[in-house]
């Protein structure tokens, strides 16, 4: 059964930074693309950024390009999200997603979820 389990958010303040990572078990994560989704409160679910399966193409959201770096190591099965000069406005619960094979913008793509990791970005 597909399992991914999202870590390292919490509260952080205006230009801060967070390391999101998502680890997947009871498959071998290189053959999905990894998705990061985000919902804030009282908005719909965002895609974020999205990564091939060995790494070798990456997309990101207006939002976070130049901030955010998405980026895998499936040796350990593990994707991250490198968040840098956090903002107010990235506060949301944050998800990883997997999709076989290809990235995908569309969300309902993505058939196995994470519970999600909060992050707060708030002085």
């Amino acid at each position: 059964q597909l399992q991914l389990v999202e870590s390292g958010g919490g509260l952080v303040q205006p230009g801060g930074s967070l390391r999101l990572s998502c680890a997947a078990s009871g498959f071998s994560l290189d053959v999905y693309a990894i998705g990061w989704f985000r919902q804030a409160p009282g908005k719909e679910r965002e895609g974020v950024s999205c990564i091939s399966r060995r790494g070798g193409m990456s997309n990101y959201a207006d939002s976070g390009k130049g901030r955010f770096t998405i980026s895998r190591d499936n040796t350990k099965n593990t994707v991250y999200l490198q968040m840098n000069s956090l903002k107010p406005e990235d506060t949301a619960v944050y998800y990883c997603a997997a999709r076989y094979a290809y990235c995908s913008v569309r969300e309902a793509d993505f058939g196995s979820w994470g519970q999600g990791t909060q992050v707060t970005v708030s002085s």
